[in-house]
């Protein structure tokens, strides 16, 4: 029984083990820092709300390596983010800028929040309208007419149509 356990706290750990040893690492741990501060602001074009630093996908590797290739050239850090974004467009911008093309990114769910918030205070007050107004059936107008005495009575539902 404990060599079945054993085999099998082997079988879970070395998968685990040989994923945080899959990455490859720069010589220089200076190089390697700055990769690391540049992946945290480039996005994995792949993956939902990930910093390449952060995704394992195929493609955040070969972006960061990519980096890595570049900044150990001797590029500095704008150039890198630069040629990225000519090459991926701002989406590889993990904090993409302000401007024409990117305004929906920035504004876009605002605006949503705010034509939601709009879409349901205007239900709630059509809501509250309606509560607002009795609705009888013919029987019920008949039978308050009757106990009113008054067969010139004119209801809310009456008046509307």
């Amino acid at each position: 029984m404990r060599h079945l356990l054993g085999v099998l706290a082997l079988t879970v750990a070395l998968p685990l083990f040989a994923q945080g040893q899959a990455q490859p690492l720069a010589d220089d741990p200076v190089l390697e820092s700055r990769v690391i501060e540049l992946s945290q602001k480039l996005r994995c074009l792949v993956c939902q709300n990930e910093t390449i630093a952060g995704s394992r996908a195929p493609l955040a590797i070969d972006l960061r390596n990519q980096v890595r290739e570049q900044l150990a050239s001797g590029k500095s850090e704008d150039q890198v983010v630069d040629f990225l974004v000519e090459r991926y467009g701002d989406f590889v911008l993990y904090d993409p800028p302000f401007k024409a093309t990117t305004i929906l990114l920035w504004l876009g769910p605002g605006a949503l929040a705010l034509l939601g918030v709009g879409a349901l205070m205007v239900r709630l007050r059509r809501r509250e309208a309606d509560a607002a107004t009795p609705r009888l059936s013919s029987d019920e107008r008949a039978r308050a007419r009757e106990l009113l005495g008054d067969d010139e009575t004119e209801f809310p539902e009456e008046s509307r149509k």
